[in-house]
């Protein structure tokens, strides 16, 4: 099964050590749960990030930041796990659970395949009011999967990936704090909405990424460039 994580901490500007230390402990981490990581990217920050509210049809575009905390997303992964807990393991090793959180959020299926890019990428996270989460499978579901069907015919090769995700209510948060892990049931973002699904896009600058995401069928769409420097 695949599991969404997203990273939440506080942004910071690093000192060169800092920032050296930083990837290090990023990339002790991937050669240790290497086999497990399908997906993921840091995301550049906040301030650079657009908020597209009422849907397809009357698209409204603000730029960011956003986040009613001092904690923001600042990257992700999609882990292939046997179970809940593996994917929690996985968790607790991410560097960002030291200093933040990891929300993770079972995927509803395999999603979209990662599919290979050139140029900018961009991650667009869909995000839903709580009390307007879907079960997948469901007649809502459903009819939501045709419109997505449709956006997908219209973005094409745009889109590198992406999945739906289970409900809020099956999300769970690690945090790792002077080496005991902490873990709550539910997503860690205090906003009035949470993540329903994520698409990951090609585009050749923000404008062109905006106006794809802006055909999303979502409540609101955050679209964050990819740093580019996972690899994947």
């Amino acid at each position: 099964m695949q599991y969404f994580a997203l990273l939440i901490s506080t942004e910071r500007e690093l000192t060169p050590e800092e920032g050296a230390a930083e990837m290090a402990a990023y990339e002790a981490f991937h050669a240790k749960a290497g086999s497990a990581i399908r997906g993921g990217d840091a995301l550049l920050p906040a301030a650079t990030a657009v908020r597209i509210t009422g849907g397809p049809d009357a698209p409204v575009i603000t730029d960011g930041p956003f986040a009613e905390g001092a904690e923001v997303a600042g990257g992700y992964y999609v882990f292939e796990a046997e179970n809940l807990d593996e994917a929690l393991a996985l968790a607790r090793d991410v560097p960002a659970a030291k200093r933040g959180g990891v929300e993770i959020w079972p995927m509803a299926g395999p999603g979209l395949q990662p599919q290979p890019t050139e140029g900018p990428t961009w991650i667009a996270l869909l995000l839903e009011p709580p009390d307007r989460a879907v079960e997948p499978g469901s007649p809502e579901w459903e009819a939501g999967a045709v419109r997505h069907q449709e956006f997908g015919a219209e973005a094409g090769q745009h889109i590198k990936g992406g999945a739906g995700l289970h409900p809020p209510s099956t999300a769970t948060t690690v945090r790792v704090r002077d080496g005991d892990v902490l873990i709550t049931d539910g997503p860690y973002a205090e906003g009035a909405e949470v993540a329903n699904g994520f698409y990951v896009l090609s585009a050749a600058d923000r404008d062109e990424a905006v106006k794809i995401a802006s055909m999303i069928p979502a409540s609101a769409v955050e679209v964050r460039q990819r740093a580019g420097v996972s690899g994947l």
